[in-house]
């Protein structure tokens, strides 16, 4: 995907999930995040929102603690937008470097617009759920990701975030999960094995131990914890390491 339409999802996906922030209410609970309230939510991404900006404006690191979100409803909502404008500003530029805490992104303004892209599109499904008050998959049925979009965000989370966060350290089980977007035409063969991280393999068949089938709309947010309609079939702990954090 071009960086141009990183940028455009960031404003789309916040001002969807500020849409539904504010007809949901800051008290309303929050299904998919469990303990979490409306509030809480719309104050992580505008936090996301300011580290993000601090590690591109200090691209050493020693920068990046995030702004402290105000309390008052009203105050946070004009606080968010405040955080997306200028976060879309600061990320303009794809080339200007930038600190990451993910060892396999380019250390750069464009690896960081397509990770707050992903941040912003899950947590504005988020919002939707919070405001269907279900965690039900069918809960938010207007809701369709573009399945281009969404494939982007199957690859991003297998290629470059779970390799880094360390997730699959915890796995105690070895065998080969198949991720498959049927109506993006992807597919991704991931060989897991306990203490390594996931080994990539872009294709493949459906011959797997585990197998996460579905559009990609569907199988990203499988992978990402939400509710899916995603088929999953074969061993589910093989799935553990795989998962979003």
């Amino acid at each position: 995907m071009e960086h141009s339409r990183f940028l455009s999802s960031i404003r789309e996906q916040c001002e969807a999930l500020r849409t539904a922030a504010r007809a949901a209410g800051p008290d309303a609970p929050v299904p998919t995040c469990p303990k979490w309230t409306v509030s809480r939510l719309v104050g992580h991404l505008g936090r996301v929102h300011s580290r993000v900006r601090k590690a591109v404006a200090d691209p050493s690191g020693r920068e990046v603690e995030p702004d402290r979100p105000p309390e008052d409803w009203a105050a946070l909502l004009t606080w968010f937008d405040q955080q997306r404008a200028s976060l879309v500003e600061t990320l303009a530029d794809p080339a200007t470097p930038a600190w990451l805490p993910f060892a396999r992104y380019p250390a750069t303004a464009g690896s960081w617009a397509r990770r707050q892209a992903h941040e912003a599109a899950i947590h504005r499904l988020d919002a939707e759920h919070a405001l269907a008050g279900s965690a039900d998959a069918s809960a938010v049925p207007s809701l369709v990701f573009d399945s281009g979009f969404a494939a982007d965000g199957i690859d991003e989370l297998i290629t470059r975030v779970l390799p880094t966060t360390g997730r699959w350290r915890e796995g105690t089980v070895t065998g080969t999960v198949v991720l498959h977007a049927a109506d993006a035409g992807q597919t991704w063969t991931v060989r897991v094995a306990p203490g390594e991280p996931p080994r990539l393999e872009h294709g493949g068949g459906l011959d797997a131990d585990t197998t996460i089938a579905g559009t990609a709309d569907a199988v990203y947010r499988r992978v990402w914890r939400r509710p899916s309609h995603a088929v999953v079939t074969g061993n589910a702990q093989l799935l553990e390491p795989l998962a979003g954090p």
